[in-house]
């Protein structure tokens, strides 16, 4: 039994994702729609694992008789999974000693770290109350009313707290790897990330500033770990593209999550139910 509830978690999980498509829509319509796809399959695997580790290696269900290979494949991908965690989790934390070792700056006000490189570099590293980095080559480069876009779009991501956010949705990636799609929706709502952060700043600053700030930053060669680091700069010319577009067109204003967009994600959680099943 504890083997069809595995295979059927994987097989709804595969097909979730199977079903994604690239959305044209409004950023809200965007956003909705990717972050289901992605956090939906891993949040029904994790559900299942736990649900066969809680009904335990004996015993029967509906009828049947459950094994222990079940519990231990369970056991074997939580640990797993956990594992993966803590790498990640280390990974940052050395991004984060890093950014500590860098001076400390005062910019109109704001305190920022200064990276030693010549690079063009604006990053959020830290987990929930992320420190704003700054490199030195930035601070050269750009005139004081583009490098107060940098700040703002900056401001934007410490709002949203993206570095603790994406941090667990990282993390989600790095588990679900194999499933279909898993990459173009990660790429998907890192755009989506960065164009809520370049809507945010386009409310304190002019837009067509930041476009050409934002330019200038992805022009230079990256320098960031997505690990614990929300960065101005953006790979790959059909994000800059989106970006960009955005920014141009008339500001889309970002709605706040709403609690019915929340009830699709209760699904995953049905694995937990059949534990009451078992005896």
């Amino acid at each position: 039994m504890h083997l069809i509830m595995i295979v059927a978690a994987l097989a709804v999980a595969c097909w979730t994702r199977c079903r994604w498509t690239k959305s044209q829509g409004s950023w809200s319509e965007r956003w909705q729609y990717a972050l289901f796809l992605f956090l939906f399959p891993p949040l029904l695997i994790f559900m299942t694992a736990i649900a066969l580790l809680c009904m335990g290696p004996q015993g029967k269900m509906g009828g049947l008789q459950t094994g222990c290979f079940g519990y231990m494949l369970a056991f074997s991908c939580l640990a797993f999974f956990a594992f993966l965690c803590f790498k990640l989790a280390w990974g940052g934390w050395q991004s984060v000693k890093s950014a500590y070792n860098c001076p400390v700056v005062n910019l109109t006000g704001k305190q920022a770290r200064l990276l030693d490189t010549g690079a063009l570099f604006a990053g959020q590293i830290g987990f929930w109350k992320p420190e704003l980095v700054l490199s030195q080559g930035l601070l050269q480069t750009l005139s004081p009313e583009q490098l107060e876009t940098v700040l703002a779009h900056e401001q934007g991501h410490y709002h949203y707290r993206d570095t603790f956010w994406f941090f667990w949705l990282g993390w989600m990636r790095s588990c679900t790897a194999w499933l279909p799609n898993t990459e173009a929706l990660w790429q998907e709502l890192l755009v989506l990330r960065e164009m809520r952060a370049d809507a945010h700043a386009a409310l304190q600053v002019d837009p067509l500033l930041l476009a050409e700030s934002l330019l200038l930053v992805v022009s230079s060669p990256p320098v960031s770990s997505e690990i614990f680091c929300a960065a101005l700069g953006s790979s790959g010319a059909d994000r800059l593209e989106q970006r960009i577009e955005a920014l141009l067109a008339q500001p889309e204003p970002i709605p706040e999550a709403q609690l019915q967009f929340w009830n699709g994600f209760l699904l995953a959680f049905l694995p937990l139910v059949s534990v009451i099943f078992h005896s």
